[in-house]
């Protein structure tokens, strides 16, 4: 859940909070559920560590009247056709490959959300559900509840201000594990992994600040200028960082031309990373997308983490955006 989701707003570094508007805010901020004003669905597919480990979502959204709306998504990340090579021995110990299976290992995240406008104007709110399930084969599976909440506002020289809330109950994994499949495990791997591990997983709360303004050049150009201060309330590797919160910065823009073509570009992801000779570097992570919009369909590309500044592993990423309204009217 804390990947992201769109190309568009990972070529902008994420810095999205204060800004989205479309059927994926149900994931950077509830509140932008507001702006959209017809039926929305969204695709997203990327590939992790050399195409081992897949990411997928789907979104939809629509407004359920001028002042409020709804949306709902899907996000899974799964390793798919591992190895299960615990029964590679059978027990007058030979070696039988018929004996391996493959098994998958995945984590969903189910996001149910709602916003609505407030009395006062300009200012949004909206809440998200979760509901998280972790599968690891036959050895183990979990559930997860969890809730977030955002608002938006928008100030009367078009200034953007958002602020999201991210497991704001803070949210609770709690595991199922098959003793008799992990023993296999145990059996296969003698002296290692004998304790069973923890039963509960928790997410402390997050937070996420975003400005963002959009200047128009000559009626044919815009420049979308966005940032970001994504916190978390504990002392991470982050580029500021104390005992009571860490925050990490990311800034983005976004350069359109006649509402048809943008190009986008941003950086984040600051961190210190301690080097094998005990020396800090800074790490970052520089993003950059395009993106092609035409007759409500959007089609949009990002490379994340050129040049290889972070430790994060780079990615291209391919999303599509449908509004449904263009073919019913």
């Amino acid at each position: 859940m804390n990947i992201g989701v769109d190309a568009a707003a990972l070529g902008m570094s994420n810095a999205v909070t204060a800004h989205t508007s479309d059927v994926n805010s149900g994931y950077w901020n509830p509140a932008g559920l507001l702006k959209v004003k017809d039926k929305q669905v969204a695709l997203m597919h990327a590939s992790y560590f050399a195409n081992i480990a897949q990411y997928d979502y789907a979104g939809f959204a629509m407004p359920i009247d001028d002042r409020s709306a709804f949306g709902i998504s899907i996000i899974r990340f799964g390793v798919d056709d591992i190895l299960n090579t615990t029964e590679l021995i059978d027990s007058e110990g030979n070696i039988d490959y018929n004996r391996i299976s493959l098994f998958s290992t995945a984590d969903y995240g189910i996001t149910v959300s709602y916003a609505r406008a407030l009395p006062l104007d300009g200012l949004n709110y909206g809440v998200n559900a979760k509901v998280i399930r972790r599968v690891i084969g036959k050895f183990a599976n979990s559930w997860g509840f969890g809730f977030d909440i955002g608002i938006q506002y928008e100030t009367d020289n078009d200034w953007k201000i958002g602020l999201m809330l991210r497991d704001i109950t803070t949210t609770y994994n709690v595991w199922s594990i098959d003793e008799d499949e992990y023993a296999s495990v145990q059996n296969a791997i003698p002296g290692e992994n004998q304790e069973l591990p923890e039963t509960t997983e928790i997410t402390l709360p997050k937070a996420q600040l975003g400005f963002a303004k959009k200047f128009l050049i000559r009626h044919d150009y815009s420049i979308l200028a966005a940032a970001n201060l994504n916190m978390r309330f504990a002392q991470t590797n982050d580029i500021i960082a104390t005992e009571a919160i860490s925050i990490d910065p990311a800034v983005g823009f976004e350069f359109g031309y006649i509402d048809l073509v943008f190009l986008r570009g941003g950086v984040g992801n600051f961190q210190t990373i301690t080097q094998i000779d005990g020396s800090d570097k800074l790490g970052f992570q520089p993003n950059i997308g395009l993106g092609f919009k035409y007759k409500g369909i959007s089609v949009d590309y990002a490379l994340t983490d050129i040049g290889d500044q972070s430790a994060a592993l780079y990615s291209n990423i391919f999303s599509l955006k449908v509004d449904l309204g263009t073919f019913t009217r």
